[in-house]
């Protein structure tokens, strides 16, 4: 009796347990991993079956995953700068657990794989893009005349010119891109923000983050940028504007620039046929609460 009370516990504090699967997610980065013959996986299709199936599992017992992104590359360095064999099952574990904490994630729920590797893939591409502009925004230093925090300084002023731009939009779903160009790498950011029933605005703080760095990083420097935004209400027609990134803040585009952007082939320059059901239209005015005084040295 006192047996099968011991296993019914441990199986209690197994569900209690929360883990973390590396994923290799492309055709490369599994047959770089094929080289260690402790990884006795051959095909990349059966074992993207496989941890689906073992994930499956596992929700069906109770037990809470997270997919983590498996990059043979950094997992070498990792196990040079540990000391770790990286030919044993144990590092790439312990690998895996530094992920969990480090690298990009996203929670098992259910999903297909076909669904969980894209949003896997666009979550390491997000903290890659933050890190890059976190990175090129600490570099600019205090300004030589005054002291300030140049990179801070503007991290403030994109949040606020962010929360103004969500203040005067339209009531709905808002669907907002920025991308700066005059950086050594283009950068462009996406930011999701959702109206509930009582009118507030829901963001992921992740996206937010990011989205509110690439737009400093953007004004720190005057590089030459844009900031879209699509709202999304039932019944209505969505409506497209924005501004392009001038100075140290942002100036609106016009109805016929913003048709112009959307309705051109990037590659070509050929015209596209406009979306129905959509209005492509100037920003509203964001008022003389945009932002706290610029930075002018």
């Amino acid at each position: 009796m006192a047996h099968t009370d011991d296993q019914t516990m441990r199986r209690v504090l197994r569900r209690e347990i929360a883990g973390t699967i590396g994923l290799l997610t492309d055709e490369h980065d599994f047959g770089a991993m094929r080289h260690y013959r402790s990884f006795t996986f051959d095909d990349h299709k059966i074992y993207l079956q496989q941890v689906e199936a073992l994930l499956r599992t596992r929700a069906s017992q109770g037990s809470h995953t997270t997919i983590a992104l498996f990059d043979p590359l950094e997992y070498a360095e990792f196990c040079a700068e540990t000391g770790l064999d990286p030919d044993i099952p144990s590092s790439r574990a312990h690998f895996t657990a530094e992920l969990a904490t480090t690298g990009p994630t996203v929670p098992y729920q259910g999903q297909s794989l076909a669904d969980l590797v894209p949003a896997l893939v666009d979550e390491a591409v997000r903290q890659a893009t933050w890190e890059y502009a976190s990175t090129l925004l600490a570099r600019l230093g205090a300004c030589a005349t005054c002291g300030e925090d140049i990179g801070r300084a503007s991290f403030t002023r994109a949040s606020n010119l962010l929360a103004r731009i969500l203040d005067t939009a339209s009531p709905g779903s808002r669907h907002l891109v920025c991308s700066v160009t005059g950086t050594p790498e283009t950068l462009v950011s996406v930011l999701h923000a959702d109206e509930d029933a009582e009118g507030a605005t829901h963001l992921d703080e992740a996206e937010a983050l990011e989205f509110t760095t690439v737009l400093a990083l953007g004004l720190a420097t005057r590089s030459p940028g844009r900031l879209v935004m699509r709202t999304i209400a039932p019944g209505t027609s969505d409506r497209i504007y924005g501004w392009r990134l001038r100075g140290d803040g942002l100036e609106p585009l016009t109805a016929g620039e913003v048709f112009d952007a959307y309705c051109t082939d990037i590659d070509s320059g050929d015209l596209i046929s406009p979306e129905s059901g959509v209005d492509y239209c100037a920003p509203p005015d964001l008022g003389n609460e945009e932002a706290p005084p610029a930075h002018h040295h």
